[in-house]
């Protein structure tokens, strides 16, 4: 099998094993990494994040990975060009780029094009926050599905910043924020793409999970969590998405008891995993899908 010519994507749930097997490929056919998860791009959150280690960047040369302050909104257009430029620069250097991530959206934007949608005025946009903050998440969630139905496979209810995002698209432009998806255009052909979903079975998949949770919880994720209290990031950036923080500051102010918190993080990281599954099996048919079993097969291949 030939991939020198390719871009090669990676996808899978959370602690399916993506980081690792990406290692192994990137060593067999001279690739490098750029990270595809949208929580593994900000400096302060390395252990929440399962951010690929420093002994593993040691063994490949990883990009994009730890670079943006909490404190900082990143946006996926924000991330397509940098990754643009990074996969120009890697086939520059004769190298193989090999994207890995959970965070479905980037591929899609990578894959099919990036959303152009008109400018929508901040007064606007100002009025659906307001509206958010006055009804709460769960109301909000029940209003946006009423007037975009389509945002039910694709944004889970707790995602606030999405949540906001498709309504003010589907209010403004008339338009659903998929259906821009869909009207866009991608920088790549789709034969320049390798694209490898792991599909890891369920049962196996929360075995592994609940091993993780515990092993962050050892590796520090308390002290990187009091460090985040510290520096006073509003609840408002997207880092506040990344599972573990909100149920940490609970432990830390006392509310709740540690193993509340391990089952807390376990069950969130759980559905996550579930949402990441149920968005590979709807946007990803046609991806070349690996079982755990059968990574060392494939990678016996190059």
């Amino acid at each position: 099998m030939d991939l020198k010519s390719k871009i090669i994507l990676i996808y899978g749930p959370t602690a399916s094993g993506k980081s690792q097997f990406a290692i192994k490929l990137a060593k067999k056919i001279n690739g490098e990494i750029i990270n595809a998860d949208s929580m593994q791009v900000y400096k302060e959150l390395k252990i929440l994040t399962a951010r690929p280690t420093d002994s593993d960047q040691k063994k490949i040369k990883h990009h994009l990975y730890g670079f943006v302050s909490v404190k900082k909104n990143f946006s996926t257009g924000e991330w397509i060009k940098l990754v643009n430029k990074k996969i120009i620069d890697l086939k520059k250097r004769k190298k193989i780029p090999i994207l890995v991530g959970g965070t479905g959206l980037y591929f899609k934007a990578l894959i099919d094009g990036l959303i152009n949608i008109p400018n929508i005025p901040i007064k606007f946009r100002n009025e659906i926050r307001t509206l958010h903050k006055k009804i709460g998440s769960k109301k909000f969630y029940i209003k946006l599905k009423k007037i975009d139905p389509l945002v039910k496979d694709y944004i889970n209810p707790s995602d606030t910043q999405r949540s906001i995002r498709a309504y003010e698209v589907k209010l403004f432009t008339k338009k659903s924020l998929y259906e821009w998806f869909q009207n866009t255009k991608s920088h790549y052909e789709e034969d320049e793409f390798f694209k490898i979903y792991i599909d890891f079975p369920r049962k196996e998949l929360l075995n592994r999970i609940s091993i993780r949770v515990k092993e962050m919880i050892k590796k520090g994720a308390i002290k990187e969590v009091q460090r985040l209290k510290k520096i006073n990031v509003q609840r408002s950036k997207s880092a506040y998405k990344a599972i573990g923080i909100n149920e940490l500051r609970e432990y830390l102010d006392k509310k709740i008891q540690i193993s509340e918190v391990v089952d807390k993080i376990s069950i969130k990281t759980r559905q996550y995993a579930k949402r990441q599954s149920t968005w590979g099996r709807s946007n990803m048919s046609n991806w070349n899908k690996i079982t755990p079993n059968s990574l060392n097969k494939f990678l016996k291949k190059f």
